[in-house]
């Protein structure tokens, strides 16, 4: 026992020392960063059509002869020689975005960034191609990231949506603006519904003898609750407001895919590839991989990626914060009165 006393001890004072180096770092990154403009992110753009040109010259490179290679190279210098004599139009492009969706929907914060900067460039003979993965999460943070890729279609450049793995409730919001929507066969999609839920532990407080008040203006600004005893007008409320929002969720997938039998496929249900694709949830079934490596044979293929520079401040911060915080305010998202797609 004296063993595990001295070692508990050992490791909270050692937790202790780590917890206050780091607040000491915190508090001085605050200290010099008072009065400085927050670092601006910065767009990084990569062209795809150099990435798989390289990975055909590595694989042949390894699986060629040298002199096999050696011939090789010498018939496509003399084919870019002429492709270079002979008067050709310039090339369309292909902007390529990643979304990998959480709750909160996070990666809006760059996406806005990316398609602000395509939009300076990109003309209605160019495409822009999303790989979308997400299950959804908030109402209003999925709402704005739809509202982000409204941008490009009124903008009249073509947008097309690939799903690798899931596109489902907030991220099938999103996916539906596309023009054209590819999905990989196995991936999962729909889930067109809303859902809210809460615990509450009303009877475990006056079992104890502990009285919660929640006082409030306006006759539904609070309807349930986690800690006060619910009722049933404010069950019905709140179920009022999720149909509501159900029905908006409703018309605006219908409003961007018209084809759908929108009563048939709003039922919070999901689909694989294979079958979203009779459903007409999805336009054509292939994963990213193959769509965008056609695409290079014919247009410019270039990958944006808007990436925030985070000050030492910001670094401490989620280092101090680790992972278990990240889970504790998931845990928490879902247990209140948020409404997911």
């Amino acid at each position: 026992m004296d063993f595990v006393f001295e070692y508990t001890s050992f490791l909270a004072k050692t937790v202790t020392l780590v917890v206050a180096i780091l607040i000491v770092l915190a508090a001085a990154a605050s200290l010099r960063s008072k009065g400085r403009r927050k670092a601006a992110g910065q767009l990084q753009v990569s062209k795809l059509n150099d990435f798989y040109k390289a990975l055909r010259e590595r694989l042949e490179q390894s699986l060629l002869d040298k002199d096999r290679l050696k011939a090789l190279r010498k018939e496509q210098g003399k084919t870019l020689k002429k492709e270079k004599k002979k008067p050709t139009e310039a090339k369309s492009r292909v902007y390529v975005l990643d979304f990998d969706g959480d709750i909160k929907a996070s990666a809006t914060e760059s996406m806005r960034h990316e398609i602000t900067a395509l939009l300076t460039l990109a003309t209605p003979k160019d495409e822009v191609v999303l790989r979308l993965e997400s299950g959804g999460g908030m109402v209003h943070s999925y709402g704005l990231a739809s509202s982000q890729l409204a941008r490009i279609r009124q903008a009249g450049i073509p947008l097309t949506i690939c799903i690798d793995k899931v596109a489902a409730s907030g991220g099938y919001m999103m996916a539906c603006i596309g023009n054209k929507i590819i999905s990989a066969p196995f991936a999962i999609l729909g889930s067109i519904g809303v859902v809210a839920q809460l615990p509450n532990v009303n009877r475990l407080l006056k079992k104890h003898d502990i009285d919660f008040e929640v006082l409030t203006a306006g006759e539904y600004k609070r309807t349930l609750t986690v800690f006060g005893e619910n009722t049933e007008k404010g069950r019905e409320k709140f179920q009022e407001d999720l149909d509501i929002t159900h029905e908006l969720f409703k018309n605006f997938v219908a409003r961007y895919r018209p084809q759908l039998a929108i009563d048939e496929v709003a039922t919070g249900e999901v689909w694989l590839g294979m079958a979203a694709l009779d459903k007409q949830l999805v336009d054509e079934l292939k994963t990213s991989d193959e769509y965008l490596a056609d695409r290079a044979k014919v247009a410019e293929v270039f990958h944006l990626h808007y990436s925030e520079r985070k000050s030492l401040q910001e670094r401490v911060g989620l280092a101090a914060s680790g992972s278990v915080d990240r889970l504790l305010l998931n845990w928490w998202s879902r247990l209140t009165q948020q409404r997911f797609w």
